[in-house]
């Protein structure tokens, strides 16, 4: 298992940066967001990341199936992941539809069974065409409170159902210790999951939780995991995959990037590596 850095964990990086930041800390891949990709460009992208020697963990993100024109943005979603050739292509799925991510209620469904329903209609479109792309898609189980607008899939249960039609090597899942970690079931789901996860992302959940829940993440040994049992179990399962750690934190945001850099690094080797 070797660390990854999820690009978001030192948001104010470009690519460019983040890149640079990982080679000279030592960290051997790296987990990119689509926005900051076509910001830098996406044929730059691909020719530093291959200077470089990086490999790219994940691609975040694609999904959002419960919202208009799903479809066009995850075709191009799975292209990009196919160009920088990247291990997955995160998805979160979306949440009722018409309801938006901080945005006021409006017309909206309530219908939660639909909205599930969605996410496995939209699968059976995409995943011919990721299959073809040579592109794995990794459905990521959100925890319960952004069930409303960000995710209707709350469990890795969930996510596993979903998954289980399609080939393990085309629809994957991610085992994200910030949403997972509660779940009474996880340790026997992650078992269950075998050879179909495709990340392992890890962060610790902070007590008390900020008043942006988005903004709940901590590093590591900073809240309430315990990373040993979810680490062991992800491993007993198979998974020889990176571990990329991505954290949605405002003070971490605002730390000078490499401090937060080798304070993941020493995080990561006394709490997930070892």
């Amino acid at each position: 298992m070797r660390l990854s850095l999820n690009q978001w964990t030192t948001r104010s990086w470009t690519v460019a940066e983040a890149v640079d930041g990982c080679v000279r800390h030592g960290v051997e891949a790296i987990g990119l967001w689509r926005q900051d990709v076509a910001a830098y460009g996406l044929d730059k992208t691909i020719a530093l990341i291959d200077e470089s020697g990086l490999s790219v963990s994940s691609l975040c993100r694609g999904g959002f199936f419960t919202g208009p024109d799903w479809e066009a943005d995850n075709r191009a979603a799975i292209d990009e992941a196919a160009a920088l050739s990247a291990d997955c292509l995160v998805l979160v799925v979306g949440g009722l539809p018409g309801v938006t991510p901080g945005g006021p209620l409006g017309g909206f469904s309530r219908d939660l069974a639909d909205a599930r329903r969605r996410g496995a209609d939209a699968l059976a479109v995409l995943a011919p065409y990721a299959r073809d792309k040579g592109v794995r898609l990794a459905l990521e189980p959100l925890h319960p409170m952004y069930c409303a607008d960000r995710a209707v899939l709350s469990t890795l249960k969930q996510a596993l159902d979903l998954a289980e039609p399609h080939d393990p090597a085309v629809v994957g899942v991610v085992v994200d210790t910030f949403h997972v970690w509660w779940d009474p079931e996880v340790l026997d789901q992650i078992a269950r999951a075998g050879e179909r996860i495709a990340s392992y992302q890890v962060c610790d959940f902070l007590h008390p939780v900020p008043s942006d829940i988005l903004l709940a993440r901590g590093m590591m040994g900073d809240g309430v995991i315990d990373f040993a049992p979810l680490t062991e179990a992800v491993r007993a399962a198979g998974y020889r995959g990176d571990v990329e750690v991505e954290i949605f934190n405002a003070d971490l945001w605002a730390a000078a990037p490499d401090s937060v850099m080798s304070l993941m690094v020493d995080r990561f080797a006394g709490l997930i590596a070892g």
